[in-house]
């Protein structure tokens, strides 16, 4: 893994970022230790829709109901 320190990053910007472009992933520096890493953007694409599962999934009438064993065990409370 090359590391570039941050003056070089900063010198060689247009380099790297094309770098990048074809696909190379570049590590960024401070005192020999990587604290970024320059990668190529990803467009998340279209923005998610909810509802597609509406109608077909049910929720149980005591779903928010803890059994007493379980909230016992939680609060400390042994047999």
């Amino acid at each position: 893994m090359e590391i570039q320190n941050i003056h070089q990053a900063k010198t060689n910007f247009s380099r790297l970022v094309e770098r990048v472009r074809r696909g190379e992933e570049i590590v960024i520096g401070k005192a020999g230790k990587p604290v970024a890493k320059l990668i190529a953007y990803q467009d998340a694409g279209a923005p998610r829709r909810g509802g597609q599962w509406r109608g077909r999934v049910r929720i149980a009438t005591d779903f928010d109901e803890l059994p007493a064993e379980l909230t016992d065990a939680f609060s400390g409370r042994h047999d």
